[in-house]
């Protein structure tokens, strides 16, 4: 499996990544696509990571509130049009959490082969809002390699994420171009391809309580609110061999929730985990989207 990680200006988060993913599989192909990070720290670990890796930056960075990410994201699928292995896609802010063994790799080989309709597998674990909803199932009686999502009306995460796995030449073959939102692209993927299933035993997730860029540039909002969350640096503790072939092994009814399999080396922030700082701050969010509205039509931050 091919890795490409996609980072901007996040140096410490970028490095944890790439360093999980050569641990958990070593020998593995990562390739990081920089949005033109300009922070020292981050140039620093990209002149690093530069020594064993590939390192991509674009020659003009992205300007939607998602920085360059989807226009990296086409680029990486076209990099990687003639690839014979699957590409997993991942960003500064996750990391590998376990060992993938041999056998996962088997599977997902063949779940694309025998699939032609399939075009994304989500690899992530489930947040926690998900225990007490439950809105994943599986789909047959003794079968637990795959889950879905059910249908609530959401408008993203049934046929596409973000976090992915996928077969870029597949992609290319229904001529699949990344629009510049989840929401675009989930139905864009229900036009093209069936449901998206998540791995019901995955081995990569979001870092908890992660500092944010919204349009590379932190409103007052975003800062307070990562205060607040007290945000930061959370990396998670790798798995043995031994551990991760007893996830794999462990009943159907268990979902594979972040925060009941997961833990953070050194301090953990409270749970649940929040994903974004701004998550259940409405007023905080609404603040927000005043000061980036006058700063992009008046100029001011």
């Amino acid at each position: 499996m091919i890795f490409c990680i996609f980072s901007f200006n996040r140096g410490p988060f970028l490095d944890n990544c790439v360093r999980s993913i050569e641990q958990c599989l070593p020998g593995a192909e990562i390739i990081v696509f920089d949005d033109d990070s300009d922070d020292a720290q981050t140039l620093s670990v990209l002149e690093n990571i530069r020594a064993t890796h590939t390192v991509v930056t674009p020659e003009k960075a992205g300007s939607t509130k998602h920085g360059g990410l989807y226009a990296n994201m086409q680029s990486a699928i076209e990099r990687l049009k003639d690839a014979s292995s699957l590409v997993c896609f991942l960003q500064d802010d996750t990391q590998v959490v376990r060992p993938i063994l041999e056998e996962e790799l088997q599977f997902l080989d063949r779940l694309f082969s025998e699939n032609p309709s399939l075009g994304f597998v989500q690899p992530c674990f489930l947040r926690a809002s998900a225990k007490s909803r439950r809105p994943f199932q599986v789909p047959e009686q003794g079968k637990t390699e795959l889950l879905y999502r059910e249908n609530r009306g959401q408008s993203a995460g049934l046929h596409y994420s973000d976090l992915l796995i996928t077969s870029p030449a597949r992609l290319l073959q229904r001529q699949w171009t990344f629009r510049t939102s989840e929401p675009e692209n989930d139905r864009q993927a229900k036009a093209m391809f069936g449901p998206m299933p998540y791995l019901y035993s995955p081995f990569a997730m979001w870092l908890p309580n992660v500092p944010a860029y919204r349009g590379k540039k932190k409103t007052w909002a975003l800062k307070y609110a990562e205060e607040k969350m007290q945000c930061g640096y959370y990396p998670f503790e790798l798995w043995s061999t031994e551990q991760s072939e007893q996830f794999i092994a462990r009943p159907e009814d268990q979902l594979p929730i972040a925060e009941d399999y997961l833990t953070c080396n050194g301090h953990t922030p409270p749970k649940p985990w929040r994903y974004t700082p701004l998550s259940g701050q409405r007023w905080l969010k609404r603040l927000n989207s005043i000061e980036v509205f006058f700063h992009r039509h008046f100029g001011k931050s």
